[in-house]
């Protein structure tokens, strides 16, 4: 009688663990095709701006670091193969080069995101408090107005390898992991 119990209860185990593999594998094959057709994210990056508390006004060095830190923006995100860059028209670009600092436009930047189709708006800020102390501060936002994504770092020197090398950690280690 025992044994007979015993055999039942490994038959009710084996046929449970069968029904949760078998449960498995359709949640695997319905779920692959998803994923894979997943689009990448288009994404209206309005570039880096700096904010000076530091009382001096930035330099070449730093208006070129500015430049160079939107570049690797845009690099990793492509080759994340997860988000692509929307292209600003020339209008547009020259508009908010004389016009419009994100910093303190009041989210303006979701309304040109959606203007120009894209579904990520995006800017960032370094602050320079002195030149050893700097934050890198980058803010993304769905272009419905919701939160996707805003971090911040501090580096320590005004140089252009403290620049780069605190916004790849940013990215590295929050926007591009696990997401």
């Amino acid at each position: 009688m025992m044994a007979e119990t015993k055999a039942l209860i490994l038959s009710d185990k084996a046929r449970k663990a069968m029904t949760m593999r078998r449960l498995l594998a359709l949640a695997l094959i319905v779920a692959a095709p998803a994923a894979a057709a997943q689009e990448r994210l288009k994404v209206a990056f309005f570039g880096f701006e700096m904010i000076s508390t530091s009382g001096t006004a930035p330099s070449e060095a730093e208006r070129l670091r500015l430049a160079r830190l939107g570049a690797v923006f845009e690099e990793m995100l492509k080759a994340s193969g997860r988000f692509e860059i929307a292209p600003i028209p020339e209008a547009l670009a020259g508009r908010i080069a004389k016009e419009i600092n994100f910093s303190s436009c009041n989210g303006c930047e979701v309304e040109l995101a959606r203007e120009i189709g894209a579904d990520v708006a995006s800017f960032g800020a370094v602050q320079k408090v002195s030149n050893l102390i700097l934050n890198e501060n980058l803010y993304m936002r769905r272009a419905d107005g919701a939160p996707f994504f805003a971090q911040s770092v501090d580096i320590r020197g005004n140089t252009d390898e403290s620049w780069e090398r605190g916004l790849r950690y940013m990215l590295k280690n929050h926007l591009l992991a696990g997401r």
